[in-house]
C-alpha cells in the first residue's frame, strides 16, 4: 500500500506562467507563485535574497540595456555621422 496523499497527485496545480515562464502559475488561484502575475509589480521579498539574485538585472541577455552605457558616453546622439579625426603627421 502507498500512502493516501499519493493518490491525489495526478492533477497539476501549477502550469506555465506567461510572464516569467516558470511552472509556478496556480491554475485555481490564477496567480504566479514566482513572479506574482497578474499583479503589476514583480513579486520580490527581502527575505528572499537568493531569489532576488537569480532574477536581477544582468542574469539575462540584457538586449537593450547593454548598449545604453555606450550610447550615454556619446550623448545619445542619433541620425548623425561621426566627425573625421585628423591624425597628427610625424615631424621628420
Amino acid at each position: 500500500m502507498t500512502d493516501a496523499s499519493r493518490s491525489f497527485r495526478h492533477t497539476k496545480s501549477h502550469t506555465l506562467c506567461r510572464r516569467c515562464g516558470n511552472r509556478a502559475f496556480h491554475r485555481q488561484h490564477k496567480t504566479c507563485a514566482s513572479c506574482g502575475y497578474p499583479a503589476a509589480k514583480m513579486r520580490s521579498y527581502e527575505w528572499g535574497q537568493k531569489a532576488k539574485r537569480r532574477k536581477t538585472t544582468g542574469t539575462g541577455r540584457m538586449q537593450y540595456l547593454k548598449d545604453v552605457s555606450r550610447r550615454f558616453k556619446n550623448g545619445f546622439r542619433e541620425n548623425t555621422v561621426a566627425k573625421k579625426r585628423v591624425t597628427a603627421k610625424p615631424e621628420a
